[in-house]
């Protein structure tokens, strides 16, 4: 599996009771249902993941939502696209290699 979890620290960031206390409250407070919103359409499909609403370490049940497996890809995605452009975008433009000369 390439990205994802498998090359990402961030499970050791989450809190202690994440398993235990966080996600199956928000899970039960959202009914279970994906919170994913776009233009104004709730997805409201069978939500099985906890999602953070803002990227970082705010693990506050009001910046957590549930969501559908398709929708947290999506989202994940998105995230992790923009970070790479930002990355991109720091970097100086290189050179074209036929113009580089002795």
């Amino acid at each position: 599996m390439s990205g994802g979890w498998a090359e990402s620290d961030r499970r050791s960031e989450l809190p202690d009771n994440w398993y235990t206390e966080l996600r199956p409250f928000v899970l039960q407070r959202d009914a279970y249902r994906c919170r994913w919103d776009e233009d104004g359409y709730v997805c409201g499909h069978h939500a099985n993941q906890v999602d953070h609403i803002v990227p970082g370490n705010d693990h506050r049940p009001q910046n957590l939502q549930a969501l559908c497996r398709h929708h947290h890809a999506i989202k994940s995605s998105r995230e992790g696209n923009a970070a790479r452009w930002r990355e991109t975008a720091r970097r100086p433009p290189e050179r074209h290699p036929g113009l580089i000369g002795p």
